[in-house]
């Protein structure tokens, strides 16, 4: 039985690396599933997942010219026609910058700060930054080190 791309095909797990799993085929080819192509989320740990001696069913997704098989867990599964994947990994969440702008904080929205105001403020909160880490070399260093 020829493998085709496009195939879903039964397998075992003979090994595991920190980038994916190897696959052995019914005809004893052999294949690998990247770290990727484990499941629909995102995959620390390939062994949270799958574990040697399993028995996967697994889509071929190439057949490289010099043997090599790219295989799929994720993609052999079948889903509703409605139905989309969820994205492998969801970008982290950025932190909220913190407003430099001066008002109080009550219902009406602050003027949004000019060049000039956002510029000292920065000045001001790099002064401070450099005060506290020159204080605290003195500080290693010795107090009579910096002149």
């Amino acid at each position: 039985m020829a493998i085709i791309a496009g195939d879903k095909v039964n397998g075992r797990i003979t090994g595991i690396t920190h980038f994916g799993a190897f696959i052995e085929l019914a005809d004893g080819k052999t294949g690998l599933v990247h770290i990727s192509e484990i499941a629909d989320k995102y995959v620390d740990n390939i062994k949270d997942f799958v574990s040697v001696g399993d028995d996967v069913i697994v889509k071929v997704l190439k057949i490289e010219t010099d043997g090599k098989i790219s295989l799929s867990i994720r993609k052999a599964i079948d889903r509703p026609a409605n139905e989309r994947p969820k994205p492998i990994r969801s970008a982290p969440a950025r932190p909220k910058e913190k407003s430099h702008q001066s008002g109080s904080s009550g219902s009406k929205r602050a003027k949004p700060l000019s060049f000039e105001d956002k510029m000292n403020n920065f000045m001001k909160d790099s002064e401070e930054r450099l005060t506290s880490l020159r204080k605290q070399t003195d500080n290693k260093r010795g107090k009579h080190s910096r002149k």
